[in-house]
């Protein structure tokens, strides 16, 4: 499914136009349980396109559609790359933000050029993008019952036949050799490790734990703060992590 969108808020009333995608979603969601179908319906976030201003413009915009209209439980995203990008994000964001909270369900391995500001489908040769890609799936342990689908689109001059088995073939071998990678970085553990490190206060001293335990009142946090002080600035060090993602991708 695509949510649609509108030209002009001059003679569109967005609040009833969603509030009908809701009730054509739960048609369909009615019609499937009636005929025994048990799989999730994906909703694709897309920025633009046929509209000037789309409902799904990015995966937060979309979850948020889906848990304000009770569908999150019938529906998951398929995230194509190429949409991230005109949304204003790196190919890997939606993705990301998807599997966090349990929405991802597939992904349309396509990507787009970043100076343009359409949906170009290109095939998918950046080895950075399918890693990092691919690095969120094993985290999340696959994609069940989605997958990759190639939407993709070989060039205006890529006119000869053979430029379709090139586009596909390469295309496998971006995310064949970034599940590699992935599993090679996850392997080594490095960088988790620092990511671990990174948020490890929250972890150890009683106000993060309280914070994220949804305990803490705002009087503690304002008394920790007191008798804290200024905080000292501590690196986010995203140097050496880019080097040491770098070591395995390109060694």
């Amino acid at each position: 499914f695509l949510l649609l969108g509108y030209q002009t808020l001059l003679n569109t009333d967005m609040k009833q136009e969603c509030d009908h995608a809701a009730a054509m979603y739960n048609m369909a969601i009615d019609y499937k349980k009636r005929k025994g179908y048990t799989a999730k319906f994906l909703l694709e976030p897309k920025p633009r396109e046929p509209c000037k201003h789309q409902y799904d413009y990015d995966a937060q915009t979309t979850m948020a559609f889906l848990h304000q209209y009770g569908l999150a439980n019938d529906f998951k995203l398929n995230i194509e790359p190429n949409h991230t990008t005109l949304a204003g994000h790196q190919g890997e964001h939606d993705v990301a933000i998807a599997s966090a909270y349990n929405m991802l369900g597939s992904v349309d391995s396509n990507t787009g050029d970043e100076l343009l500001g359409w949906d170009t489908d290109n095939f998918p040769m950046d080895l950075r993008e399918t890693t990092a890609i691919m690095q969120i799936i094993i985290k999340q342990g696959g994609l069940e019952t989605g997958g990759l689908n190639f939407d993709c689109k070989v060039r205006r001059e890529s006119v000869d036949p053979v430029d379709l088995f090139h586009g596909h073939i390469g295309a496998m071998d971006a995310y064949a050799q970034g599940l590699r990678k992935a599993a090679e970085i996850e392997s080594k553990g490095e960088i988790n490790r620092m990511v671990e490190e990174r948020y490890l206060s929250w972890k150890v001293e009683d106000i993060g734990k309280k914070i994220e335990q949804g305990t803490a009142t705002l009087e503690e946090c304002i008394e920790y703060a007191k008798k804290k002080g200024e905080p000292k600035p501590k690196s986010g060090q995203q140097e050496l992590f880019e080097m040491i993602r770098n070591r395995c991708i390109y060694k």
